[in-house]
C-alpha cells in the first residue's frame, strides 16, 4: 500500500490577504462577501469564506480561518483577522514616517499595520526592519496589492489603512522559534508561495539557517550549537549560558556545518548529549533514527581502540559484548564505569575528538569546531582538547559585543 498523500494548506500570509481583501470590500461596499478569492504568487487561486467579528478582541474585524493542511503548523486552525479603515493623507504620511508597518511605492495610498498577536522584530538579520511588525515581504506585498485592487475597483479615491491581527499568536509564539529569533509579542506573517507544503524538514532547515544568519549578522564570533533541548539545558545548567544563545541544529548536523561555512562563521562549540553525539562520532550526517543507528557499535569501537592503546580493563571481550547489548548510551557508559575508573569519561572524550573530525570535514575544512559531550545520568563530561579555550573565547566575544 502506498503512503498517504499529504494535504497542502495555506500560509498565514495568504490567509491575511484573504481577510484584508474581504475587509476592504466590506468597508467600501458595505457588504461582506460570501467568499473571497486570492491569486497566490505562483498563480493558484484560493477561496476563503470570511466572517465578521462582532466581539472582542477584534470587534469590527473580518476574519478567515487558517488551514495548514497536513503540515504540523502551530497556527493551523487559528483565526486571522483584518480591518480596513479610511486614513486622512496626514495620517498616512505620519505612519510612513514613524509607524511600525509598511507601504509600497506601487500602492502609495495603502498602509499595512500589525495588531494583537503579530510580533515586533527586535534583532537585525530578518527580512523585516527592527521595530517593525513581523510581516514578511511577500505577504505584505500580497496584502497591500489586494487592498489596492479593491480600492481601485470600487472607485475609492482616498487612503486606506490595513491592520492584521492574530489574537492566538500571543500564546502560540511560545511554541515557535520567534522569541529566540528576536520576534516579541506574537507570531510572524509568513509565506512566499501562499501554499503550505507539508515538508517540515525544509521548514526546520530554513529556521536553522535563519538563526545562524542572524547570529552572524549580529557579529557573533564563535557560535554555540546544540542538537536540541538536552544540549541547551546542559549549556544553561552546567555552563551558565542563557536559553536562546545556541543555534539548535536538530538532527541536521552536517547541513548545519555547511550553513555555518556559507555564513562565513569560523568557529563553533558543539554541545551534545552522548546519545546524539555518538552518531556524529560515527560519521552519520543526520542523527535521525531513519538514517541509521550504530550507537553501540561506535561505543564499542571507541572502547576497543582505547583499551588497545592504553589497556587497563580486564575481560575486554565481555565488556564489548555488554556495550553492544546495551539499549542506551547511558547504559553502556555504566558498564564502562564499572569496568575501570575514569573509562567512561575517556570514551566521552574520544567521542568528542572523533566527532570534531567529522564536523570539520562536513564544513569543508573551513570551520574550527570543538566539542563537548555529556551524560546526564552519570553526570560526566567529555571534551575535545580545545573546547575550554574556545568556550572562554566565546564568553570574551560576548562581553565585547555587550
Amino acid at each position: 500500500m502506498g503512503e498517504k498523500r499529504l494535504r497542502s494548506g495555506f500560509t498565514t500570509g495568504a490567509c491575511a490577504t484573504a481577510a484584508a481583501k474581504a475587509a476592504a470590500v466590506f468597508l467600501l461596499s458595505g457588504k461582506l462577501p460570501q467568499q473571497v478569492e486570492v491569486v497566490l504568487p505562483e498563480g493558484q487561486h484560493a477561496v476563503w469564506k470570511p466572517e465578521y467579528q462582532e466581539e472582542e478582541p477584534c470587534q469590527g474585524y473580518v476574519r478567515v480561518q487558517k488551514d495548514a493542511g497536513d503540515d504540523p503548523d502551530v497556527t493551523h486552525g487559528s483565526w486571522v483577522y483584518a480591518r480596513v479603515q479610511v486614513l486622512e493623507e496626514t495620517e498616512l504620511e505620519e505612519k510612513r514616517q514613524t509607524g511600525s508597518g509598511y507601504w509600497l511605492e506601487e500602492e502609495p495610498q495603502v498602509y499595512l499595520d500589525g495588531g494583537v498577536g503579530i510580533g515586533i522584530v527586535t534583532k537585525p538579520g530578518l527580512s523585516c526592519p527592527v521595530g517593525h511588525y513581523a510581516i514578511n515581504p511577500v505577504p505584505r506585498k500580497m496584502i497591500l496589492s489586494a487592498v489596492e485592487e479593491e480600492r481601485v475597483r470600487l472607485g475609492f479615491r482616498g487612503c486606506l489603512g490595513v491592520q492584521i491581527a492574530i489574537p492566538s499568536g500571543v500564546e502560540l509564539a511560545a511554541k515557535t522559534f520567534n522569541p529566540k529569533l528576536g520576534i516579541q509579542g506574537g507570531i510572524s506573517v509568513l509565506g512566499t508561495t501562499g501554499i503550505v507544503k507539508p515538508m517540515s524538514e525544509e521548514a526546520l532547515l530554513a529556521t536553522i539557517r535563519l538563526d545562524i544568519h542572524m547570529k552572524a549578522v549580529a557579529g557573533d564570533g564563535a557560535l554555540l550549537m546544540a542538537p536540541g533541548n538536552y544540549g541547551e539545558t546542559f549549556l544553561r545548567e552546567t555552563m551558565g549560558i542563557p536559553m536562546g544563545e545556541a543555534v539548535l541544529s536538530s538532527n541536521f548536523v552536517a547541513d548545519a556545518m555547511q550553513m555555518l561555512r556559507e555564513e562565513n562563521v569560523k568557529e563553533v562549540l558543539f554541545v551534545s548529549h552522548i546519545g546524539k553525539l555518538i552518531k556524529v562520532s560515527a560519521g552519520i550526517p543526520n542523527t535521525h533514527s531513519k538514517y541509521g543507528d550504530g550507537r553501540m557499535e561506535e561505543m564499542a569501537r571507541l572502547t576497543a581502540l582505547r583499551l588497545e592503546k592504553h589497556g587497563g580493563a580486564q575481560k575486554t571481550e565481555d565488556l564489548l559484548e555488554q556495550i553492544l547489548g546495551s539499549n542506551t548510551t547511558d547504559e553502556a557508559l555504566e558498564y564502562l564505569d564499572k569496568a575501570k575508573k575514569g573509562l567512561a569519561e575517556q570514551i566521552l572524550t574520544d567521542a568528542a575528538e572523533s566527532a570534531k573530525v567529522h564536523l570539520e570535514s562536513w564544513a569543508g575544512g573551513a570551520l574550527h569546531v570543538e566539542v563537548v559531550t555529556f551524560s546526564t545520568a552519570l553526570q560526566i563530561t567529555g571534551k575535545s582538547r580545545g573546547a575550554d579555550s574556545l568556550f572562554e573565547k566565546w564568553k570574551s566575544d560576548r562581553k565585547t559585543c555587550i
